[in-house]
């Protein structure tokens, strides 16, 4: 388990960097899909197209932010543990 995060965590500003495209690229299909409903409904079929790579992108780089954070925790606790021995 351990290895899976220090993989995902490796790079948090890379994660962050794709967490922020994904969750522009849903806000932009999100855009698009409420366009759609009040003006043409073609408007709705980019918004989809655009919203689930966007919730793809941003789960992958939330999941690397976590990833990191947690590893830093871990790493936090066995420092504190080797300091009271």
């Amino acid at each position: 388990m351990k290895a899976v995060l220090e993989r995902l965590g490796q790079n948090p500003q890379q994660s962050l960097k794709l967490f922020l495209r994904g969750f522009g690229l849903f806000i932009v299909g999100a855009l698009a899909i409420m366009l759609g409903y009040f003006t043409d409904p073609l408007w709705q079929i980019p918004g989809l197209l655009l919203l689930v790579p966007g919730v793809v992108m941003a789960a992958i780089g939330y999941l690397g932010i976590f990833a990191n954070r947690l590893l830093n925790i871990f790493n936090r606790t066995r420092v504190r543990k080797d300091l009271f021995k």
